[in-house]
């Protein structure tokens, strides 16, 4: 019974068994490979009858020499199964180990994805910070500069609030009398106006009059001081003389041009007949003298001839002689004395040369010129004004002096 069970076994249960029991190889081979080799082949179902009849009938004959066999094909098959697990191990090692391989290229690629991942975040960490540090920083400069503006105007406001507690009822006056006072010097050291920086004082002077203070009496004092030297400087119509100057520019084109000038025949002597008669030559000869001056005069002169002036020559008289009156009306704004009296004498000696001295027009523009000439363009102006230092002094004895914080009244300490 157990030779048919080990004939009837599978090659591959065979290979199974002897794989799962490598360390009882002599054994297992030895029960397992009892039959003939010629047996190992799994015969067809309808010729298993056959089969096993024969085996019975030949079993005990052919006992003797199956066991040399059943020892060799036992040691193959345990070979052949030592192969296979070395090959199956040597497959198994292989593919761990390009799996362990592949893991290990697949970590390092993680690993510097990693690393790249967290120099970015830091890179960027690091930049949003600066964006944050530069952003809190601008804010805190523009929050700085504002509260500094609130003091200032808090400051200005507590200022202006103290000043309007300390003021007078009157103190406008004073302060109007002090721009008028002002605008007084701008017109005497800026325009040369001293009519009207005496009429700025005297208005200052009523302003501080109707204040009736006693402690401004100074003040009073040194604008009619300012107002007396004022007064005393030499006024110049300005205005007049320009005007004056303007109408000589337009006459120019109208004044007629002097004939040439010749220079003075000498004197010729004039002979009379006598009414002797011995003289009958000499009287002879004074008729006929006579009687031909009648058609031929001549007459000696000794000294160079001024010619016709040319209507170009004329042209440029005239615009030479307006350019320097256009000087002197210059000259009358700027308080160039000199330079006014050169331009009108040269004017004057232009026309008194080239224009015809007997006609009234050339003689009365002459005489305009010489009255002009002798009219003084200057004048000395005070430098400074005593009562503007005065009363500016006093404004801020009155006003700035008083100005207190309000910090410094609610907390004495």
């Amino acid at each position: 019974m157990t030779d048919k069970k080990t004939n009837n076994e599978n090659p591959a249960d065979k290979q199974q068994s002897a794989a799962n029991n490598t360390n009882k190889q002599g054994q297992a081979s030895a029960k397992a490979q009892a039959p003939k080799p010629a047996a190992e082949k799994k015969p067809a179902p309808e010729q298993k009858p056959a089969a096993e009849k024969q085996e019975q009938a030949a079993q005990p004959a052919a006992a003797p020499a199956s066991q040399p066999s059943e020892k060799q094909g036992g040691s193959k098959t345990g070979a052949i199964a030592i192969a296979l697990v070395i090959a199956l191990g040597a497959g198994l090692y292989y593919h761990g180990h390009q799996q362990t391989l592949s893991q290990n290229s697949q970590m390092t690629a993680l690993k510097q994805e990693i690393s790249q991942l967290q120099s970015q975040l830091q890179s960027s960490l690091k930049t949003s910070q600066q964006e944050t540090l530069s952003q809190v920083n601008n804010s805190l400069q523009r929050t700085e500069t504002s509260i500094e503006q609130q003091e200032k105007s808090i400051t200005g406001l507590q200022m202006a609030l103290a000043e309007m507690k300390g003021r007078r009822p009157n103190d406008w006056l004073l302060a109007e009398a002090d721009y008028l006072v002002k605008m007084a010097g701008r017109k005497l050291w800026l325009e040369h106006d001293t009519v009207s920086a005496t009429i700025l004082l005297e208005s200052a002077d009523h302003r501080i009059a109707e204040l009736n203070d006693p402690s401004l009496t100074p003040i009073r004092q040194a604008m009619h001081t300012d107002i007396t030297a004022l007064k005393a400087v030499a006024r110049v119509d300005r205005d007049g003389l320009v005007l004056r100057l303007t109408s000589l520019q337009e006459e120019i084109g109208k004044l007629p041009l002097a004939n040439a000038i010749l220079p003075e025949a000498e004197a010729v002597e004039t002979t009379e007949v006598s009414a002797s008669v011995d003289d009958w030559k000499q009287n002879l000869k004074t008729s006929l003298k006579n009687f031909s001056d009648h058609f031929i005069t001549y007459r000696q002169r000794d000294g160079s001839v001024i010619p016709l002036l040319t209507p170009k020559q004329d042209f440029y008289l005239q615009e030479n002689i307006k350019s320097k009156l256009e000087t002197a009306i210059k000259s009358v704004y700027r308080e160039q004395g000199e330079l006014y009296t050169t331009s009108l004498a040269m004017a004057k000696d232009w026309a008194e040369q080239f224009y015809d001295m007997e006609d009234p027009a050339v003689q009365s523009f002459i005489e305009t010129l010489e009255a002009l000439g002798q009219e003084n363009i200057e004048a000395d102006y005070p430098s400074k004004l005593q009562s503007q230092a005065l009363i500016t002094d006093t404004i801020s004895e009155r006003l700035r002096q008083q100005v207190k914080p309000l910090s410094t009244e609610e907390n004495p300490a």
